[in-house]
């Protein structure tokens, strides 16, 4: 196995209009997940990924857990609550550059994770465990099931990787997400926060300022998300490095974008590309998710990945 990756899946309910959402009268149903999305990305580009959560024994859980399955994720790990719902979530398509989520995920059987749900066989076989800060967020039986994962990956050597994901509309208090998101930075090898995330840890700094203060919690590695600029990059072998983003015509949907680009990234070190290079694959993956409409529809398999990073596109494919 590639990648463990650790976090709940929602449904998520898009209307297929732009406007507020108290126009809205047809919706279409997806599935999105930050640890989940990164799987399938993982998956497209042809490396293995298991993903471990929990869902309601209900229809929207039995959707769920087909349709990643179908995306060749091993979702062996996954376990139903007959007692809990599935999360839900509502984009809300305001406008161009204007996406609002509205979450109902309060109790949801991904919430009421445990410790217990974790084995060490399911981590064992791993290169790299992924996970990110909205797991602690859905309280602290979900924490512990991440501090078991953490100490699992660690004994056996496994890298850490960290997406500090902030997510306020979770957490409610401010200093205690920022205590929890550096504890679990600070463990982590390599690091995947946005400018935004770093500010909130950190307050007002440059970017090198940000890496800097990375590595002084102990992080290895850190790639700094930009946005539409790429990526600022930093480990042991590599100085300071920006590397550039990939230009987009039209954003349609940001959403996901943070998670395509960790994909990427991983599957960059995963085939032995310098930190750069996966930097920049990254960078491709994220500018190819904001494409399209839905966090993981826009994740693209490995040739029409190379056919973007190679600036080569066709109008019509006859």
């Amino acid at each position: 196995m590639d990648v463990v990756t650790i976090g709940e899946t929602m449904t998520v309910f898009t209307p297929n209009e732009e406007g507020p959402l108290r126009h809205a009268r047809s919706f279409s149903m997806k599935f999105a997940g930050a640890e989940s999305n990164v799987a399938i990305g993982l998956s497209r580009l042809g490396h293995s990924s298991r993903w471990i959560s929990r869902l309601g024994e209900d229809e929207f859980g039995d959707a769920m857990q087909s349709f990643i399955r179908g995306e060749g994720v091993d979702v062996s790990y996954v376990t139903r609550d007959p007692e809990a719902p599935t999360g839900v979530f509502f984009k809300e398509l305001r406008r161009l550059n204007d996406t609002r989520v509205y979450y109902y995920r309060k109790d949801s059987a991904a919430s009421k994770m445990t410790a217990e749900l974790l084995t060490d066989l399911a981590i064992q076989d791993a290169a790299y465990l992924h996970i990110t800060g909205i797991t602690p967020a859905l309280g602290n039986s979900c924490q512990s099931l991440l501090d078991k994962a953490v100490r699992i990956a660690k004994e056996n050597g496994k890298k850490i990787v960290f997406d500090p994901n902030i997510r306020l509309k979770i957490w409610g208090d401010e200093t205690e997400a920022r205590h929890i998101i550096t504890k679990y930075a600070s463990k982590s090898d390599i690091v995947m926060p946005g400018v935004a995330e770093a500010e909130f840890l950190f307050g007002s700094h440059t970017p090198e300022e940000f890496v800097d203060h990375f590595h002084e919690l102990g992080v290895e590695t850190v790639l700094l998300k930009l946005g539409k600029e790429g990526c600022l990059i930093s480990a042991p072998s590599v100085r300071k490095t920006y590397v550039p983003g990939f230009f987009v015509d039209r954003v349609v949907d940001p959403i996901g974008a943070g998670d395509a680009f960790a994909s990427g990234v991983l599957s960059g070190m995963l085939d032995g590309l310098p930190l750069a290079e996966a930097a920049r694959r990254g960078n491709a993956m994220g500018a190819m998710a904001t494409m399209v409409n839905g966090d993981v529809e826009g994740l693209p398999i490995r040739a029409d990945l190379n056919l973007f990073m190679n600036g080569g596109t066709e109008d019509v494919t006859r």
